[in-house]
């Protein structure tokens, strides 16, 4: 599992969901601007100029490791994988929100100096059987079909300390199901995440940033082999507060924690990796019961805006390990309550 085996490319046909209707399901939370400090200006980098570029280094004799695929490194840790390009950012925006709008989705949030991009809830189209019927009437009444399902994906960019770019790659799932035992109502519940399109999606990326089929395979099945198993993750309390005790060293401890950030659904406003804070906001459970729900939105019935709170996330080297506080809007230790909520909520993503 987790990326084992790549997809075929029929399994995968993505088409967001109303026609330019967000479709977004609890938790509902609006985008807000985030701060400069990582600014990314807009930019993009054309095939020719790379290529160039390639053909201008090979000419000056500069080496190139054998893990390396052009300047896209595929990386595998901890049960995690990503991209890493030797590009900065602002070379990279271009191309990866056009892979995404080239996938069949919409992007829902598009923060260039935050360097979150996150896509609108959409249907796997690939999953409807295709039946006699489904054949002959699907293409005029293809909105009668779906699987009950739908997918987002978050790209995450931090520039690294080599002055290139890693990529995050994240899914969120939810479902439809039943909610009354006759069987004539649904709703919609998270659904548990997919490696696998997880890593289909990093691989797909890969060629986008110009790296070839088979050696996007290639690269995907040697970071799989050479994969470590996640280090252990549990609650602890740290001076009275709850936290979450990582046996990793600061670095793998901020990659992992943004992950479970972005795949438990809080919104990441900032990040400050120099002090480890990640800003984030957060939808208490019990204010998602007053949203009208996916159909809500569909027909176009309007939401209050949820109530949300605002924390800071908070990673810190603790000998060889690391330790992950929860602290509210200026800085003082969460309480009691929704610090014990959100750590648990880590701790059950990071294990």
């Amino acid at each position: 599992m987790g990326g084992c085996s790549v997809l075929e490319p029929d399994k995968i046909d993505y088409k967001t969901s109303g026609r330019g209707v967000s479709l977004e399901v609890p938790p509902d939370l609006s985008q807000l601007p985030g701060q400069s400090r990582y600014s990314m200006p807009s930019g993009s980098v054309t095939a020719s100029g790379y290529q160039a570029g390639q053909v201008a280094a090979q000419a000056a004799g500069v080496p190139t490791a054998s893990n390396q695929v052009a300047d896209v490194h595929y990386v595998r840790q901890d049960g995690e994988r990503w991209l890493r390009v030797d590009r900065p950012p602002e070379k990279l925006w271009g191309p990866v929100r056009d892979f995404w709008l080239e996938s069949g989705f919409l992007l829902a949030i598009d923060q260039a100096n935050m360097g979150i991009m996150e896509t609108d809830w959409a249907e796997n189209r690939a999953k409807i059987p295709q039946d006699f019927i489904r054949s002959t009437l699907g293409k005029v009444f293809d909105s009668l079909y779906s699987t009950g399902e739908r997918d987002k994906f978050r790209t995450r960019m931090e520039r690294n300390a080599q002055g290139g770019t890693d990529i995050f790659v994240t899914h969120r799932g939810m479902e439809e199901v039943y909610s009354s035992a006759r069987k004539d109502s649904t709703v919609w519940q998270p659904r548990a995440r997919d490696p696998e399109l997880e890593a289909e999606f990093v691989r797909r990326m890969m060629v986008k940033l110009g790296v070839s089929q088979e050696r996007a395979k290639a690269e995907q099945a040697a970071a799989v082999t050479a994969q470590a198993s996640k280090p252990n993750a549990r609650v602890v309390s740290a001076a009275g507060v709850p936290a979450v005790q990582l046996d990793e060293d600061f670095d793998r401890a901020w990659r992992r924690v943004g992950l479970a950030l972005d795949r438990t659904g809080f919104t990441v406003e900032d990040r400050d990796r120099s002090k480890g804070i990640y800003f984030v906001r957060y939808v208490d459970p019990a204010a998602e019961k007053k949203d009208p729900g996916f159909f809500g939105r569909l027909v176009g019935r309007a939401s209050q805006q949820l109530p949300t709170s605002q924390y800071q996330v908070a990673v810190r080297a603790q000998g060889p390990g690391s330790l992950v506080t929860v602290q509210d809007r200026a800085g003082a230790p969460a309480n009691a309550a929704d610090g014990q909520r959100i750590v648990q909520v880590l701790a059950d993503e990071l294990k």
